[in-house]
């Protein structure tokens, strides 16, 4: 099954007009002719069943046929992680959490940050992709990058949790983590949060955890908690 992309669609649309990039991959790389079927999701849950019409690298056309709902999860995951130096592992990381399954991501600047800036155009295209490579209808939410300190101020309903390499009394993540519930997990970066941060988070009700007795990068662990709280929800 090979699934597209188009944020634009809704129950009431009735074609689809492809982009030229999105028209070459089905005319010429795909080689899909009239009549030819594809499915479409907008990232919001709908999967579409739409019939070529026209196909030309220039520019494809389709008439869509059926539309239904993907089912979503039972449980819903917001991992907050801090930039990584390398660009290029932040980008691992978002394309294998997006495969595995997450909600909501947001990039936080902390005390020990080396990277304050991102990128979240290509960010979202790679999000896009991994999506579709996995067959999932549901685009992650991207937020803009937010200060350590801005974000434990945000009012969030959700299980907090925020793990880090301290010698602190910390659970183990699979003990506390509760199954189908929403779940924020703090990651932090490079020489993981301070002092300070730690003990801001506990103000702001977060509980601490462990990923294990191995020292993780950043987006290693950030993909440890992503497969953790998956796990306990299969």
């Amino acid at each position: 099954m090979q699934l597209f992309y188009n944020n634009t669609l809704s129950e009431s649309s009735t074609e689809i007009k492809f982009s030229r990039e999105e028209s070459k991959h089905v005319a010429k790389v795909l080689r899909k002719k009239e009549g030819d079927k594809l499915n479409i999701t907008n990232g919001k849950g709908d999967i579409f069943v739409a019939r070529i019409t026209f196909s030309n690298p220039s520019q494809c056309i389709a008439i869509i046929e059926s539309w239904k709902k993907q089912q979503p999860r039972t449980y819903k995951l917001h991992l907050a992680v801090a930039p990584t130096k390398m660009n290029d592992r932040y980008e691992w990381f978002l394309e294998k959490a997006t495969e595995i399954g997450i909600d909501e991501i947001t990039p936080i600047i902390c005390d020990h940050s080396e990277r304050k800036v991102i990128k979240p155009e290509r960010f979202e295209r790679i999000m896009q992709s991994a999506m579709k490579q996995s067959l999932q209808c549901y685009l992650p939410k991207l937020n803009e990058a937010i200060l350590f300190s801005d974000f434990l101020n945000q009012h969030n309903n959700n299980q907090l949790l925020i793990a880090h390499c301290e010698e602190t009394n910390k659970q183990s993540l699979k003990d506390v983590l509760l199954p189908k519930s929403n779940t924020t997990i703090l990651i932090g970066p490079e020489g993981d949060f301070s002092a300070h941060e730690i003990e801001s988070a506990l103000s702001a009700k977060y509980i601490p955890v462990t990923l294990g007795d191995t020292r993780l990068r950043t987006e290693t662990a950030a993909i440890a908690a992503a497969h953790s709280v998956a796990f306990i929800n299969f």
